[in-house]
């Protein structure tokens, strides 16, 4: 089995694993969207970002998530990436092309380079949010969570049971799509199939064999979840119990209160204009 662990619930007694899940999504949010703010000063930008990675990687430790696991996620990415550094390097998108250096006769731009770095920067700190929250909190819990926030929506008769019940399932799904297409690998492997060598044709094609089978298998586990819920007598428009109720303690007031602060920051440095005087 493929030591992935994206989606994957770690059942760990730790600090974050006790935390409500309704407090983990907002933190979540909040982060994610504080990654994508920029300050405009290169340095502050630089030095936020290390402040992120610092905090990011201690709630790693508390989760007991080592950052082998956060790297074994970024592998299948490596393609990706480079594929990126070479768009922006060849269609630099930014308006600063004055400094850059000659390699091999091509023009590298500093600023191309660095749209690149907070680009894959980014991706790595979500990433590892991502694994932190599906880690530490249970699939069903994080259906309880989205579906509290969904509560408002019920007013205009949004279906927010389904919704929440839906991204639960394709969460939960992940770890098992990740099984499921490392087993096919190794049949198609005993078959003759080379994913690792051979010209760009061939490894296209052996792509191919890999996403048919995957596609099939996927669908074929989605009709027997589908029949197994229906077996069970679920349905989604009925008014439901929880044999589990969501309770804050005082570790959640204080994990609140903490999310509070860092967004108040936030928001103090983007309304104040804050710059590094470098």
């Amino acid at each position: 089995m493929p030591a992935m662990t994206l989606g994957r619930y770690m059942p760990y007694d730790s600090l974050m694993h006790r935390l409500d899940p309704r407090i983990k999504l907002f933190a979540m949010v909040t982060i994610m969207v504080s990654i994508f703010l920029r300050f405009g000063s290169v340095w502050t930008d630089l030095a936020l970002y290390g402040l992120m990675f610092v905090f990011i990687f201690i709630l790693m430790r508390i989760t007991k998530i080592k950052l082998s696991q956060l790297y074994r996620q970024l592998k299948p990415l490596w393609f990706m990436l480079l594929f990126l550094l070479f768009i922006n390097l060849l269609l630099p998108n930014t308006q600063d092309i004055s400094t850059y250096f000659d390699a091999w006769g091509v023009k590298i731009y500093y600023a191309a380079l660095l749209q690149t770095f907070y680009i894959v920067f980014r991706l790595v700190l979500m990433i590892a949010l991502t694994l932190i929250i599906t880690a530490s909190t249970r699939p069903l819990d994080l259906t309880y969570a989205i579906e509290w926030y969904l509560i408002p929506w019920k007013i205009i008769r949004f279906p927010s049971h389904e919704v929440a019940m839906t991204m639960s399932i394709a969460l939960r799904f992940i770890p098992t799509l990740l099984e499921e297409t490392y087993r096919i690998m190794k049949a198609q492997a005993s078959r003759g199939v080379d994913f690792v060598h051979g010209k760009l044709k061939e490894k296209l094609r052996a792509i191919v064999s890999l996403i048919v089978p995957l596609f099939i298998s996927a669908f074929q586990r989605s009709e027997e979840l589908a029949n197994a819920m229906e077996a069970r007598g679920y349905d989604p428009s009925a008014t439901r119990t929880r044999y589990r109720e969501l309770t804050w303690h005082r570790r959640d007031f204080f994990a609140l209160l903490m999310v509070l602060v860092y967004l108040g920051g936030f928001i103090y440095l983007l309304t104040t204009g804050f710059t590094l005087p470098l």
